[in-house]
């Protein structure tokens, strides 16, 4: 696996991503870019991206996720494409394709409800990004879209949650970003992982020591 992406300066994920405990290197290099190319995705690329999902862990091995994609250029585009925030279409229309992420509430064998539907659908998420990621793609994640028209547009129906909506492609030119996302195309940090976690129990990370 590829840790250092185009994206990433020659001085390595490390230099811009402290740890607090030693991890593998391939979770560190997952990050968010914007910068596409506009160059199409193999087809072997965007189910390699799907297969990985395949494979995420679910509750009672119920799978629910499900997704939807559109590739750029063919007549599913532009309907999924005007979902968008405007923010986030000013980048991705340089995106090989676009997904969105649906989950199933309902086990359709036993009719069982599904606590756990949005939960197992991000573990496939995470899979995606990170075989993305592995294959030298951009990968990045959105919540940023209109839900009530996302519902009617893809002909989602009522027991399905739209989580989310994904752009995958080929990495790019930052320089070809808007101008105010280009400082943002750079690994971010996180909060210290004991912010985030209590023994016992929940202790919010704002909480005084």
């Amino acid at each position: 696996m590829s840790a250092i992406g185009p994206q990433i300066p020659d001085t390595g994920i490390r230099a811009l991503r402290a740890t607090d405990a030693e991890i593998d290197e391939y979770l560190l290099a997952r990050w968010s870019p914007r910068a596409m190319s506009g160059e199409p995705l193999a087809d072997t690329m965007l189910w390699q991206l799907f297969e990985a999902a395949r494979w995420a862990p679910s509750s009672i091995n119920s799978q629910p996720w499900r997704f939807v994609y559109a590739l750029r250029d063919t007549p599913a585009w532009e309907p999924m494409f005007d979902l968008l925030t405007d923010r986030n279409k000013r980048w991705v229309k340089h995106a090989a394709v676009l997904v969105a992420v649906l989950s199933v509430e309902t086990d359709a064998a036993s009719g069982r409800a599904l606590r756990t539907h949005s939960f197992d659908a991000g573990a496939a998420w995470e899979n995606i990004a990170l075989q993305g990621r592995s294959l030298g793609l951009v990968v990045h994640g959105m919540s940023g879209l209109d839900y009530d028209r996302a519902r009617t547009a893809l002909n989602v129906p009522a027991g399905v949650t739209v989580e989310m909506m994904f752009a995958a492609g080929h990495p790019g030119k930052v320089a070809d970003l808007p101008e105010d996302l280009q400082p943002k195309e750079t690994p971010n940090g996180r909060r210290p992982v004991r912010e985030l976690v209590s023994e016992g129990t929940y202790v919010p990370a704002d909480t005084p020591k």
